[in-house]
């Protein structure tokens, strides 16, 4: 059975129409790509949304995330090339160390 994926260049392009018109041109770069990463659906949330969560928003949504191996590989490399400890890299895309830990377990050792 296939897995179905939301249409998130559909979301996020009515999320841009409804809640920020203005500054649609700053969001094209990203929508215009054939396939959008977990990194470029951060990026627009963090672009659209800001920062600006309450800790309990910020929990909840961190339970919920999923990420396929190929991003998980780019994390590890992101490691990698800015030399990082597993603290670091957890804290720079608000993962558990546990996480990070167990996909270098898997993937590279």
């Amino acid at each position: 059975m296939e897995k179905l994926e939301p249409d998130y260049k559909r979301i996020y392009s009515d999320i841009i129409s409804t809640k920020c018109p203005d500054e649609k041109e700053e969001f094209q770069d990203l929508l215009n790509k054939s396939n959008l990463t977990v990194f470029d659906i951060i990026e627009l949330n963090r672009k659209i949304f800001g920062l600006n969560t309450d800790k309990s928003t910020e929990t909840f949504n961190q339970k919920h995330r999923s990420y396929g191996k190929s991003d998980i590989l780019k994390m590890l490399d992101y490691q990698k090339a800015y030399k990082l400890n597993n603290s670091q890299l957890a804290k720079h895309f608000n993962l558990s160390r546990n996480s990070v830990t167990k996909w270098k377990k898997m993937f590279i050792m």
